[in-house]
């Protein structure tokens, strides 16, 4: 039985395992003796991983700072709360981000807009929001940005 179809199997029965005998054929140079597809499969899926997460950052960015803007009656109580949101999301954001992963949020950005209004409408039930996104991808990093 070859190196590679054990790897075969071993991606089937412990993943996680699988991915460290793959590092360390990678750090041997050892390219022939590798899973391609269930590389590739990994590649795909960390990707997919990394973007869903940027997103959700984003999202919540928005929601908190329309919440921040738009929600007047629980403003006095949860401000603070809203801005301390912002902040972390901001800095989680800003230290996940990859030239490729800002690319791919600035093209998603009215879609990601319109789920954070769906959840803000849910949440206040205002239904005052912009049609199209308010705020500048720009604005959305900016620590100094406050609307």
């Amino acid at each position: 039985m070859t190196i590679i179809t054990n790897l075969k199997k071993l991606y089937e029965s412990d993943e996680n395992l699988c991915l460290e005998e793959t590092i360390e054929l990678l750090k041997q140079k050892q390219f022939n003796q590798l899973d391609l597809e269930n590389l590739i499969e990994e590649l795909i899926s960390l990707a997919k991983i990394d973007l869903a997460k940027a997103k959700s950052f984003l999202r919540q960015i928005i929601i908190h700072t329309m919440l921040l803007e738009y929600w007047q009656v629980e403003y006095e109580i949860n401000f603070r709360h809203w801005i301390g949101e912002i902040k972390t999301f901001r800095y989680d954001l800003n230290n996940h981000l990859t030239t490729n992963l800002m690319n791919k949020l600035q093209d998603d950005l009215e879609n990601i807009y319109q789920s954070a209004v769906d959840f803000v409408e849910v949440k206040t039930d205002l239904k005052i929001f912009p049609e199209k996104c308010p705020y500048t991808f720009a604005q959305l990093l900016d620590s100094n940005y406050w609307p």
